[in-house]
């Protein structure tokens, strides 16, 4: 069962479509933030079909994948350990269409924000192959002209790649691929081994709820992209620089400009039926494509020091990445602090945790604050701990940050007093 965005779209439910022309700068930004839990097709951005908020809503993500409500971390956690290798096919859609002679600036790419560095892509997956050795991650592009892109190349595995392309005197072969399964992205969006191949771990999450692998097709350097894929953009990653930025980041703050390789593009692929995915800097979907991998890491780390974890939780508040929620039961007091200092070890970004009971709804944020409410008093539930390494993306950090872990956990013994009054 392929995946392209039209046939995703045609099973979402409180799709809303925008029929008229739509303006390239901000307007986009405008329609996509009035709801942003709601996806968005738009018609005609640049000329073309365009769509966005598609995975902004956590169960919609869910059952895109075949999970049940509630499985999605531990589908993700079996996924990372067990990974499962991909089918190579003979033909994909994005085939339909193989250009060697095209301009990227027709391309439905907005410029999402006023200070914005230019025209962004914003759900481009880049692929690459370097000595035997797959990656997969996400990278912004920022458009420079018909045919090349800045891309943003944080130091992690597609940057080592092409530090040792360069040292070879070669440039790194790349497909940035835009619209594709959702276990693709939350593939991308994670953090492992260098050795470890995304794809695999996006074959296996989708074995889990719909019973087959990921399917993917060689493009014309050798690159195994996904073949639900709607746009695929091949080329190098040079060792020309150029100023990339100021960008909206995951806070909803500018990040700043940057001296940043150019990504030389030779081929562009499309369905005829392509629709160019937009992720909204800032906004949820933003948040839950990188927020949502880190969440099995989490559960991971916690369940280390504490057996009994039943939920994790980022919290949109938090924009997916700062605050985070865990649900356990304790064993001993102080099992609530240990939770708290090995979910921080599982996301070292996260600067805010709150440990809850199981009775507690970790997704309904109204229950969160309930139980710090009446089951928290700062003086013997509050850790904070200075000087800690922190996240980049918050712009309140000064070179380090201080973490703050909650124990909203009842007290082991007599807990009547604490619990809500239900009617049987």
């Amino acid at each position: 069962m392929l995946m392209a965005i039209t046939g995703l779209l045609d099973r979402m439910s409180g799709v809303r479509n925008i029929d008229r022309h739509v303006p390239l700068e901000l307007e986009p930004t405008r329609i996509l933030r009035e709801e942003e839990r709601s996806p968005v097709l738009f018609q005609d951005l640049n000329g073309r079909k365009a769509a966005g908020n598609l995975w902004s809503d956590r169960d919609r993500v869910t059952e895109a994948l075949g999970l049940q409500k509630g499985e999605l971390t531990k589908a993700l956690l079996q996924a990372l350990s067990s990974p499962k290798p991909v089918l190579d096919v003979k033909k994909a859609g994005f085939e339909e269409n193989v250009k060697e002679t095209f301009d990227l600036r027709r391309l439905p790419i907005p410029k999402y924000f006023p200070d914005d560095g230019g025209r962004y892509v914003t759900a481009g997956v880049a692929i690459a192959e370097f000595k035997g050795k797959v990656n997969v991650s996400f990278h912004r592009l920022m458009l420079l002209g018909k045919d090349r892109f800045g891309i943003r190349l944080v130091p992690r595995h597609l940057f080592t790649m092409h530090k040792m392309a360069m040292e070879k005197g070669e440039e790194l072969k790349v497909a940035f691929v835009i619209g594709t399964c959702p276990s693709v992205l939350l593939a991308a969006a994670t953090s492992t081994d260098y050795e470890a191949n995304e794809l695999e771990i996006a074959s296996a999450l989708r074995f889990i709820g719909l019973n087959e692998g990921l399917k993917v097709r060689r493009t014309k350097y050798g690159i195994p992209v996904p073949a639900d894929a709607d746009y695929v953009l091949e080329g190098r990653l040079t060792s020309d620089t150029v100023s990339e930025g100021p960008f909206v980041d995951i806070s909803g703050t500018y990040d700043v400009e940057r001296k940043q390789p150019v990504f030389k593009v030779d081929r562009l692929y499309h369905r005829n039926d392509a629709v160019f995915q937009l992720v909204l800097p800032g906004g949820l979907e933003h948040y839950l494509l990188m927020g949502l991998p880190r969440e099995p890491v989490i559960f991971r780390t916690v369940r280390q020091a504490v057996p009994r974890v039943h939920a994790v939780r980022l919290t949109e508040g938090g924009c997916c990445w700062l605050h985070g929620v865990v649900s356990i039961t304790k064993n001993k007091e102080g099992d609530a602090m240990n939770a708290a200092m090995a979910a921080f070890t599982g996301h070292p970004s996260m600067k805010h945790v709150v440990i809850v009971d199981k009775d507690i709804d970790i997704f309904d944020d109204r229950q969160v604050e309930w139980a710090i409410a009446t089951r928290f008093q700062a003086s013997r539930g509050l850790l904070v701990i200075n000087n800690a390494a922190g996240s980049s993306l918050d712009p309140s950090t000064e070179g380090t940050t201080s973490k703050v872990a909650i124990d909203a956990t009842k007290p082991l013994g007599d807990t009547k007093v604490f619990e809500k009054a239900v009617l049987p």
